[in-house]
């Protein structure tokens, strides 16, 4: 079976998109721990934040680009937003595809889990 996160990606799972570009896509997450949660992902099949490297720093710089520009369209950027990836089982990782968690609109604990 296909990663869901790339499957989404490609449009083969339909989601509540908030973004997409070529090379990125942000959506809702179907399970939100938060008022706003939007999984930001690489349209690219990246299994963790621990697979990316010195080359991958392009990359990683559009992510939280598009982080940002979410959290404001969100209009969440004056109250605050946290930014989250997991890496791995331990960590709470669910779905092998690195994505950022944007999580905003009420107030955070710390810390957290």
């Amino acid at each position: 079976m296909a990663c869901v996160f790339c499957e989404i990606a490609r449009g083969a799972i339909p989601s509540q998109i908030v973004y997409s570009s070529p090379e990125v896509t942000a959506f809702r997450d179907v399970n939100p721990q938060a008022p706003t949660h939007i999984l930001v992902i690489p349209n690219q099949h990246v299994e963790s934040i621990a697979d990316l490297g010195a080359s991958d720093a392009a990359l990683l710089a559009r992510l939280v680009e598009v982080t940002n520009a979410v959290a404001r369209q969100e209009g969440i950027t004056d109250t605050g937003y946290r930014i989250v990836t997991n890496h791995g089982k331990n960590a709470g990782q669910t779905v092998p595809h690195l994505h950022l968690h944007v999580l905003g609109g009420r107030p955070m604990a710390w810390p957290p889990g």
